[in-house]
C-alpha cells in the first residue's frame, strides 16, 4: 500500500501555495488506518513506554490506536483552555503569533517513558512544544511518531537534533 494515494492532497489550504496533506481519508480506509497504526508501532514493540501522548487533534486518533496496541495509557496534549483540571503549559511561536498546549499536572509520572504521536512534523514548532512540556512534567521522551513528514521543512531535523528519534511513515516533498 502506497500511503500517498491513502492521503489527500487539498491545493491552497489553509493559505495559497500550501499543500494540506488531509489523512482523514487514511482514516476511513481500514486497511490504510490499521496498517498506518502498526507500522507506527513497530519500530516501538518491544521498548518499554509507559505512555503514548497526542497533539491535538489528530494526533489523538493515532496516539489513541498506538497506545492500544502497545497496551499503554494516553496523554492528551490540548490547546489551551480545553482541559478541565490543574494544568501546566508551554507556549510556542507559529507562523503569525503565539500558541499553548497543555497536559493535566497529573498526566505523568516523573521518569515515564512517553511515545509523541501526531499526524504530520512539518517545521516541529508543535512537536518542539510537546516535548519541552513533557520532559518539564518529568516524561522521558523515547521517540516522536509520524505518518507524514515534511521534511523541507526540517521538523524532522530539528528532533533528531535534540536527540530524539524520529520515525514517519511516507515523506511529502514542498509544504
Amino acid at each position: 500500500m502506497d500511503y500517498k494515494d491513502a492521503i489527500r492532497t487539498i491545493p491552497d489550504y489553509p493559505k495559497p501555495g500550501i499543500m494540506f496533506r488531509d489523512i482523514t481519508t487514511l482514516l476511513g480506509n481500514p486497511r490504510a488506518f490499521r496498517r498506518a497504526v502498526d507500522e507506527m508501532v513497530q519500530p516501538y514493540a518491544g521498548l518499554k513506554i509507559d505512555k503514548v501522548a497526542g497533539l491535538e487533534a489528530r494526533g489523538f486518533i493515532l496516539g489513541g490506536a498506538v497506545a492500544h496496541q502497545l497496551s499503554v495509557g494516553f496523554i492528551p496534549v490540548r490547546k489551551k483552555g480545553k482541559l478541565p483540571h490543574t494544568v501546566i503549559g508551554e507556549d510556542y511561536d507559529l507562523e503569525y503569533g503565539r500558541d499553548r498546549i497543555e497536559i493535566h499536572i497529573d498526566a505523568l509520572e516523573k521518569g515515564e517513558r512517553i511515545l509523541l504521536v501526531d499526524d504530520l512534523i512539518a517545521t516541529g514548532g508543535t512537536a518542539f512544544a510537546g516535548i519541552r512540556l513533557l520532559e518539564r512534567a518529568g516524561a522521558n521522551i523515547v521517540g516522536c511518531s509520524f505518518v507524514i513528514d515534511l521534511p523541507e521543512l526540517g521538523g524532522a531535523d530539528k528532533l533528531r537534533a535534540i536527540g530524539k528519534p524520529v520515525t514517519a511513515l511516507v515523506a511529502f516533498e514542498g509544504h
